[in-house]
């Protein structure tokens, strides 16, 4: 019998990187309902000063600040009683979205800008994201300001969007986290991204990662407490290079966590 090593036979599939649209597709199956804001209207003050002022209608939103203004089709989800979670999928701004999270009961709120560079650069992820935490003109505004949190360094999640769309997350520090697909197109793939993480309330926190090898980016609402349930949203370039947008969300499966005795991860 020869000593010589056989290499075990590797899957062909392994080497061919998916593009965002093809991992993306179905991605929203265990999504918690959306919900219609029709005749709602929102002012929102950022930490900055500056104002995004939102008035709802059927499916479509009118908005004005960043400089700009426009009436778009938006998306909301109640993740719990006084908590939404709203997407603008912008069209009258290409290769852009604005995703907001707020409170009617503390009048807290989040704002993520996410937009698409027009040109790649190696080493930095194309699609950029900026946060601000802000007030709704709901009330006074009550309770912790949302911010940066360490909360999750050293958890690992599993997360179930689909019958066919299963990840694994492990938080590594407060400006990376590991991924690994168990399930899905692009099972056996994985990396290490850029990654940021906000409290917004008990057991409430906003995930949101920025990938490098191909142009995507996305914005989660996880809720930790009692109901292990997730919302999120993806803008990115398909197969074809143009921008797109998509619904995402599922469950929620702890596997566990560590903590670190002395040295801390950034």
């Amino acid at each position: 019998m020869s000593d010589e090593l056989i290499a075990p036979a590797v899957d062909p599939a392994l080497d061919e990187w998916r593009t965002y649209d093809e991992f993306a597709a179905g991605i929203d199956a265990y999504r918690l309902p959306s919900t219609s804001l029709d005749g709602t209207d929102l002012i929102l003050t950022l930490e900055d000063g500056a104002t995004l002022s939102l008035r709802f209608g059927a499916g479509t939103v009118a908005w004005e600040g960043f400089g700009s203004s426009g009436t778009d089709p938006y998306d909301a989800v109640a993740v719990r009683e006084d908590v939404v979670f709203v997407n603008l999928p912008l069209e009258t701004r290409e290769r852009e979205a604005v995703t907001i999270v707020y409170s009617t009961r503390t009048h807290r709120a989040t704002v993520i800008r996410s937009r698409i560079a027009a040109e790649p650069v190696e080493g930095t992820p194309q699609v950029g994201q900026e946060f601000w935490a802000a007030t709704t003109d709901g009330g006074a505004a009550t309770g912790e300001v949302p911010g940066p949190s360490r909360d999750l360094i050293g958890k690992r999640n599993v997360y179930r969007y689909s019958p066919h769309h299963l990840y694994e997350h492990v938080y590594v520090s407060s400006r990376r986290y590991a991924w690994q697909c168990l399930e899905g197109v692009q099972r056996g793939h994985g990396d290490m991204d850029l990654s940021t993480v906000w409290k917004f309330a008990d057991g409430l926190y906003l995930f949101c990662f920025r990938e490098f090898r191909i142009a995507v980016a996305s914005v989660w609402l996880h809720d930790l407490g009692y109901q292990l349930r997730t919302t999120g949203i993806f803008l990115g370039l398909n197969g074809a290079g143009a921008s797109e947008h998509s619904r995402a969300g599922g469950h929620i499966y702890p596997l566990g966590s560590v903590s670190y005795p002395d040295a801390q991860p950034v």
